[in-house]
């Protein structure tokens, strides 16, 4: 029997049933199936919506209907309408990518250049804002889809996120009000092609997200929903291994922009809907450190402590 890794005493996850999707509650290494009676809502966005986790915690405790989990094929455990991503939101990683930079001008050390970065990072989130662009809701799939890496670049990488699940829906809210509009947690891998990040046609026009983030599974998630009362986000580890090899290794105690600012800064814009995605950064280890690319036959295992471990097994275009 697999463990993956689910802490929580139930979740939400979604599996294949056919030619279908099935909505079910997780609970230890079983899932039980729920009936569309017994959801009491729409769908799950409008479950999320109204606040539903104590109708799932009664199925939980149901004795009838269980499957064992890996009986099941699972994928993506959320049907977002919007996908928001935070940008260069883990202090690590940015100060990382800035002392990159800097140590090109040989009138610093890397010493002082650290030094520099890591103070630049301190103002930014003491007077700064978040940096927020949209991801494509369309491009969001379970680990149960291999991730097709597109022949036009040599140069896909991994970024694997915490990312909060709506409930309520959250509109210009304060920071405080924030977390009252969370209902659970999930993993993302954000993935990126990392050419097409910036214009080369026009320099001027700055970063493309849409090319470079938004080919077909470039957002594997799951593989569970976990309820926001089992889950302190404030200090998770979050780890991604490559092939067995440990690439990204953290936690999100190192948040430049927290869960409640994130939200509330996001929420200024645009309302934030039952079962929307929000990302909330990489931490440092992206193959654009290690100069190591994501390549046919590639495996990444990415895990954030209490909310499980998905599997994304990587496959050339050309090799479909």
């Amino acid at each position: 029997m697999v463990d993956l890794g689910l802490s929580a005493p139930y979740a939400l996850a979604r599996y294949r049933a056919g030619d279908s999707v099935q909505l079910g509650v997780v609970s230890g290494q079983r899932i039980r199936p729920i009936s569309a009676d017994e959801l009491g809502a729409a769908d799950l966005n409008a479950l999320l919506g109204a606040d539903g986790w104590a109708r799932i915690a009664e199925l939980a405790e149901r004795e009838d209907g269980w499957v064992p989990l890996d009986s099941v094929t699972l994928t993506a455990p959320v049907t977002p309408r919007q996908v928001i991503q935070a940008g260069a939101n883990y202090r690590a990683h940015v100060i990382e990518l800035v002392v990159a930079g800097l140590t090109l001008d040989e009138t610093r050390t890397p010493e002082q250049a650290y030094a520099f970065a890591a103070d630049l990072m301190d103002k930014r989130a003491a007077t700064g804002e978040p940096y927020f662009f949209i991801g494509l809701p369309t491009v969001v799939v379970g680990d149960d889809v291999p991730l097709v890496l597109p022949s036009y670049s040599e140069v896909h990488d991994w970024e694997l996120e915490l990312a909060v699940v709506i409930g309520s829906t959250a509109f210009q809210v304060s920071r405080e009000d924030a977390m009252a509009h969370v209902a659970g947690y999930t993993i993302v891998n954000d993935v990126t092609t990392r050419d097409l990040v910036f214009r080369k046609d026009m320099k001027e026009i700055g970063t493309d997200w849409f090319r470079s983030k938004n080919a077909p599974g470039f957002l594997p998630t799951g593989p569970f929903l976990v309820p926001a009362q089992f889950v302190d986000p404030s200090d998770l580890t979050i780890r991604l291994d490559l092939n067995g090899q440990t690439m990204q290794d953290s936690s999100t105690s190192d948040l430049l922009f927290d869960i409640p600012a994130l939200i509330s800064a996001a929420s200024q814009t645009t309302a934030l809907l039952p079962g929307d995605l929000l990302l909330t950064g990489s931490p440092p280890g992206n193959g654009q450190h290690w100069k190591r690319f994501l390549r046919d036959g590639d495996v990444m295992s990415g895990s954030i402590e209490g909310l499980g471990t998905q599997v994304v097994r990587c496959v050339a275009e050309s090799a479909r």
